[in-house]
């Protein structure tokens, strides 16, 4: 109902009826037990499609993180248990009637973020209510209602009774649905939420969480290729700041999946050994390909285009807080350049002329010592890759061999 009134396209429907789960199962011919302990059923379509309709209920306990539900209770009750007014809302299709018992309407129409009753009260049987208050806050730009703020502050010590996973997920749906998730952040930061949840990140400066602002939302009309670049970059850019081994500590807390604390260790290890020469680079009109072949080389040619795209999204966050960083016409003739010589040059070991087979036939022995030889032969068609043919390879190679 909330994202009717707000007029918003893309609605998803939350259908609650009188009926019990019981007579549900009479109701309808097919239907699957989704949460059926808390009243929930799935209800297949005419179209095929499953429809999940819950049972109006009431809380009889709760300890923070799981209620034990009762049925038989009306609308209003149904509606007084949720967790703010702009979601205590329902609208009946057959009497064409908005029901709005605690003033969500209203509310959405001031703009404001309001608990349904005593916010402390609402905080308190769901700790993760006031992570959802700040998330609609960030997302549709609203103010949070004072009393409603004093119970997100007053709860946080208690967060640490959610699940991880709970908190994982609100963090990424964090970042899935705010335009400016800098916003969320800096109130879970001033609520005491981020010392608790997040320790590693509390102390941490605002600009680490400004850089997210400047990436899109991945949105739905994105390529897959697209927005899974977009949600991963988002994802790991708060974390850049802490180093490879700090990321992956505080995303491995987090429970994060393996592929995005790879992403994220090493787009932080890249910033850390290569992001202030590169700013030097894009700030240079001499800067020769050979320096721009050693950072694509450390960087990885799979990762540039990654790499690039969350660069760029800390030099427009640090430009909009007026501190000097590369412009964005030189972020992208980078760009131009690095992608270029990724796809171009050789870059890796792979990338040589010759094998370690070669080198055998050539007389060198195999072990360690040949490792270095590759090593130091990439090093010089890093500086110039015309030597980067068989002849000119086996010849330095046997050179180098003498000297290892």
């Amino acid at each position: 109902m909330r994202d009717a009134l707000l007029g918003r396209a893309d609605l998803d429907w939350d259908l609650a009826t009188a009926a019990t789960p019981v007579q549900m199962r009479h109701l309808f011919a097919r239907i699957v037990p989704v949460g059926i302990d808390h009243g929930t059923v799935g209800v297949f379509g005419t179209d095929g499609r499953l429809h999940e309709v819950t049972t109006f209920r009431a809380d009889v306990e709760t300890d923070g993180r799981h209620a034990v539900v009762r049925f038989g209770v009306s609308l209003t009750e149904d509606l007084a248990r949720r967790d703010l007014t702009i979601n205590a809302m329902a609208w009946s299709p057959s009497l064409g009637e908005l029901r709005d018992p605690f003033g969500g309407a209203a509310d959405l129409e001031a703009r404001i973020i309001r608990a349904v009753g005593d916010p402390q009260r609402r905080m308190a049987e769901d700790r993760l209510r006031a992570l959802r208050a700040i998330r609609f806050a960030a997302r549709f730009a609203f103010a949070i209602e004072p009393l409603t703020w004093d119970a997100i502050v007053e709860s946080a010590p208690a967060l640490t009774r959610l699940s991880v996973e709970r908190v994982f997920q609100e963090w990424t749906k964090t970042l899935e649905q705010v335009r400016c998730p800098s916003i969320a952040f800096a109130h879970w930061r001033n609520a005491g939420a981020l010392a608790v949840l997040v320790p590693a990140l509390a102390e941490m400066g605002s600009d680490c969480f400004a850089a997210i602002d400047q990436v899109p939302l991945a949105g739905a009309s994105a390529r897959p290729e697209r927005a899974s670049l977009r949600a991963l970059t988002r994802l790991a850019l708060p974390f850049v700041p802490l180093g490879g081994a700090g990321a992956k500590a505080a995303l491995t807390a987090l429970r994060a999946s393996n592929a995005d604390i790879a992403f994220a260790v090493a787009l932080a290890e890249s910033w850390t050994t290569v992001g202030v020469a590169l700013e030097v680079v894009a700030a240079s009109r001499t800067a020769d390909d050979a320096a721009l072949r050693r950072v694509v080389a450390r960087i990885g040619r799979m990762r540039v285009h990654g790499t690039l795209r969350a660069f760029a999204a800390i030099w427009a966050s640090r430009r909009a807080a007026g501190v000097s960083a590369p412009t964005q016409m030189q972020v992208m003739a980078l760009s131009r350049r690095m992608l270029r010589i990724a796809f171009r040059d050789p870059i890796a070991i792979g990338d040589l002329a010759v094998t370690g087979d070669d080198l055998r036939v050539a007389g060198l022995q195999a072990g360690p010592a040949m490792g270095r030889v590759l090593h130091r032969l990439l090093d010089r068609v890093l500086d110039d890759p015309r030597l980067n043919t068989p002849e000119q390879l086996l010849s330095a190679a046997r050179l180098l061999s003498q000297e290892t």
